[in-house]
Formats: C-alpha cells, structure tokens, sequence
C-alpha cells in the first residue's frame, strides 16, 4: 500500500446527551461552544485531510454549520462512541484502508500534535489495526483513581492490558522501586477496515467488566499499538472542568 494515498480523516463523536452534563458539547466556553475549540483545534492538523462532527443531534449539528464545519447525523442508539465512528465512517464513504481518528468531543484543549503521533504507526505499518495514547502518570493521586485508566504493554509498544486498577500491582513496596505507571488517553486511530471488524465483534469478557472498550480488540486477539505523548489532556466531564478550561484560556494558554 502506498503511503502517499493514505488520507487521514477526523471523526469527532459528540452527543447531546449525558449523564452528568447535558449538552455538553454545546456548553461554553471562553465564548465559543465546546465543540467548536475542538473543531477548531482539529482543524490545525495539517496531517488530516478532513474534520467532521459525529452527533445523534441536530442541535449540535446546526452548531456545527453555524462556524462552518462538517456533520454527519448519526443515530441515538449507539452503545459507544466507536459505534457512532464506525456509522459516521460508513455514511461518509472513507476507504477501508483510510486512517479514522477518534477525537473527543470532551477534550477542548488537546495538542495538535497528538493526532499525528497516534495516526503515525498505521501510516508506517500497514498491517497495524489500531493505535492510541499513553501518558506517564505525575500526579500520584490518579495511580489508584478508577477513571484513570491504566495501562501495561510489551516491549514493542503493543499493549497487553488497560485497566480501571493500578497496573502494575506493587508486590514488595520495601525493595524500593516504584513502578512507572501509564494512563491512557482516549485518542484512537483506526483503520477503517478494521473499525467496523471492531465494532461487530461481540462484547468481550474483560470489557464487560472494566467498561472499557478496548479491551475487545486485545480478548480478540488484535494489536493496539501504544504511543508515549508529553501531552496530557483536560476532559470536561462536568461543568467544574469547564471552569478549569476557562481558566487554562483566560490565562493566555492554548
């Protein structure tokens, strides 16, 4: 496969509804709707040859329309956020062998440069499924933090285990070292192919478990492929978080 005509297309899942924070896409931030951050920063990447907002919404997507992106309306059912990027990838008639990157509709101030770090090992291995994240952990208090999810992986950077605990468990603290732990981070890229061989697979037994989506692939038996970032990233999961965001801004950051 020729690299060259490989595109790399963003899909940003963004639902209206949310258990802890309706509307949130929609919700402002430093004047401009939270969706519309994401979009813009996206937007940036020179590798991606297109931006589009997957959303079961027609509020988002008029939001969407009105600062001049792309939408795709999907449907309400969806289980997951990859379901609703596998429907939106199908809908948009992107090539099986095309790079799908999974951005969150939650993360308004992501580095641009994450997205070429996690599309970077499917473009230079063809026969890779699926990449995403990790970040090394700094601050101790998210080590044992279930909506931190940890990570452990082999020495090709293809990860063995995602879990809510901490990986790995520290049997004799008293020898002195301390484990390095790695979080993971919810930036995937996919190769369309495999997207929708994903996402018709049936639920696996650890993922029933963690609540963590992943886990399929590797139960499986497919690779995901782990890219260390220096970049950590902000989710807004509740309005707290937004007034975390705006200060972040209003302190000339971002």
């Amino acid at each position: 496969m020729d690299n060259q005509k490989t595109e790399v297309i963003a899909i940003i899942p963004a639902r209206y509804e949310s258990n802890r924070f309706r509307g949130k896409p929609l919700a402002p931030i430093a004047g401009k709707p939270m969706i519309q951050h994401v979009v813009e920063r996206a937007q940036r990447v020179a590798l991606l040859s297109r931006v589009i907002v997957a959303t079961d919404d027609k509020r988002i997507g008029d939001c969407v329309q009105s600062f001049g992106g792309e939408y795709v309306l999907t449907r309400n059912d969806h289980v997951s956020g990859s379901d609703r990027l596998a429907e939106a990838a199908e809908l948009l008639g992107i090539s099986e062998h095309d790079v799908v990157v999974n951005i969150q509709g939650d993360q308004p101030l992501f580095a641009a440069e994450v997205v070429e770090q996690v599309a970077r090992p499917l473009l230079d291995d063809p026969s890779l499924p699926m990449s995403t994240l990790i970040y090394k952990i700094v601050r101790p208090e998210e080590i044992n933090d279930p909506n931190h999810v940890k990570t452990v992986f082999d020495r090709n950077r293809n990860a063995l285990y995602f879990s809510r605990s901490p990986i790995p468990f520290q049997r004799n603290p008293e020898e002195g070292i301390t484990p390095t732990y790695y979080k993971h981070l919810g930036f995937y890229a996919y190769r369309k192919g495999f997207l929708l061989t994903f996402v018709a697979l049936p639920e696996g037994e650890w993922e029933r478990f963690e609540k963590l989506e992943q886990l399929r692939a590797l139960e499986y038996g497919y690779r995901i492929r782990v890219v260390l970032t220096e970049h950590d990233s902000i989710e807004v999961d509740t309005p707290d978080d937004l007034r975390r965001v705006e200060a972040y801004l209003a302190g000339g950051n971002g």
